[in-house]
């Protein structure tokens, strides 16, 4: 299987769909209602240290560990010698369907946010709010809509994943990450030139206070550090295996991490200002980018083709982060069956489709399934991934793997920060999760 691996076409193109993995939603979406649930400052910076000593170290390993065993989690766990590893590899697989069902619900969010700019400039109005799921209960106008744009997502992943690793992942990831990031240095630029949007500098990154820095605002911080970077031993394990031998883990996993940090901070930026300058509501959840982010557009000179270009670029880093996810699925059915490759896609996405549909009903499902399979699942698929890295390989083995593509030896202290801290600085955040979810 190795020597028949699909490998990343360039250093840029490896960067920019790194970039995209970690980025998706994670942190344009996810971080913001984040921050305005958990302390303000005190996250943003506890999340800062985190990516840097932790999440980043994490990446790593899980990239060793692909690269290591050329396989994704069906079979990455059970090479590296992980005790049942072909078990935990198998939970991992199952996890990934659920995760990537819910997720793919939030992405057809952000597209129908999109139609609706379009819709605008041309001379029509619909209200974009209409596909968010209520509270609680059932709304037929949004299941029907989530229904579309769900179904929508799906297939724009298949088609790119169709296309293989170098035609269709790396290169859409060449054109619509630095399209996001264009289009967030512009937003950022109107926000916080608006009345009032010092308030919001303020309290998103002037405002620390010890006393916000909780413990369970540690924990969510961490936790979110895992999902932003979407480890969690299935996503980056795959995209590991797909690595050259002279790629540098250590540099990439750093410029990986900067690129995730950066997308959540710029996201920061863009909408806080806007939260205060409109008197909304800080800590208002999942909705928070849907309820801000459309008033700044509004009063921004051709707001409403910035507004589509703004959605459009957020809706294509989702889907490949998404991507990623499917691509996990596949790379497991087709490493271990006879299955071709497009039979397995299109069988991944009617199997992720239905899964889909019960997290449309209303936010009293969604949100649990978010922390479920987006936190407390992805933690334990990162703890599990660490361990099978750096306690199960043997450790010369591991430390020529994280070396490989330096000049240098990879740093042993490093190593041992990874085997002992990292493993305990998991535990404590799934601690948090089971404690404060279950």
């Amino acid at each position: 299987m190795s020597s028949t691996r699909e490998t990343f076409s360039s250093g840029f193109g490896l960067l920019m769909t790194m970039i995209g993995v970690a980025v998706g939603l994670g942190n344009v979406w996810r971080f913001p209602y984040m921050v305005g649930k958990f302390g303000g400052t005190a996250f943003v910076l506890f999340y800062l240290a985190a990516v840097f000593v932790i999440g980043i170290p994490i990446l790593m390993t899980e990239w060793t560990l692909g690269r290591y065993t050329r396989r994704g989690p069906l079979g990455a766990f059970e090479k590296g010698n992980f005790p049942g590893g072909k078990y935990v590899g198998g939970f991992l697989f199952i996890i990934v369907f659920f995760a990537t069902a819910y997720y793919g619900n939030t992405i057809g969010w952000v597209g129908y946010y999109g139609i609706s700019q379009i819709v605008d400039i041309f001379g029509g109005n619909i209200n974009p709010e209409a596909i968010l799921p209520p509270d609680q209960g059932f709304n037929s106008t949004s299941f029907f809509l989530q229904l579309i744009m769900t179904g929508t997502v799906i297939l724009t992943a298949g088609v790119i994943l169709l296309k293989g690793l170098k035609k269709g992942i790396e290169k859409a990831s060449k054109f619509i990450i630095p399209t996001l990031f264009t289009i967030l240095i512009i937003l950022i630029i109107r926000a916080v030139t608006l009345p009032g949007a010092g308030e919001g500098l303020k309290w998103y990154i002037g405002g620390f206070n010890f006393k916000n820095l909780t413990g369970p605002v540690m924990a969510t911080a961490l936790g979110h550090a895992v999902f932003s970077l979407s480890l969690g031993g299935t996503f980056m394990v795959v995209y590991g295996s797909y690595l050259e031998k002279s790629a540098s883990i250590p540099g990439n996993a750093i410029f990986t991490g900067l690129g995730d940090l950066f997308a959540g901070l710029l996201a920061g930026f863009a909408i806080f200002p806007a939260v205060f300058a409109f008197g909304l509501e800080p800590g208002s959840g999942p909705g928070l980018i849907f309820a801000t982010l459309p008033k700044t557009f509004s009063m921004m000179p051709a707001g409403q083709i910035f507004a589509f270009l703004f959605f459009l670029g957020l809706f294509g880093a989702a889907v490949l982060s998404v991507v990623a996810a499917y691509e996990v699925i596949v790379v497991g059915i087709t490493d271990n069956s006879k299955m071709k490759r497009k039979q397995a896609v299109w069988l991944v996405c009617t199997i992720v489709f239905l899964l889909s549909i019960p997290s449309m009903i209303n936010l009293k499902i969604f949100v649990p399934w978010d922390l479920f399979f987006g936190s407390g699942m992805q933690t334990l698929g990162a703890f599990l991934a660490v361990i099978t890295c750096v306690w199960c390989i043997k450790k010369s083995e591991a430390l020529k793997e994280l070396a490989r593509g330096s000049k240098k030896p990879f740093p042993i202290f490093l190593y041992w920060w990874m085997r002992i801290v990292i493993p305990i600085a998991i535990l404590f955040v799934g601690l948090n999760w089971l404690l404060e979810k279950l």
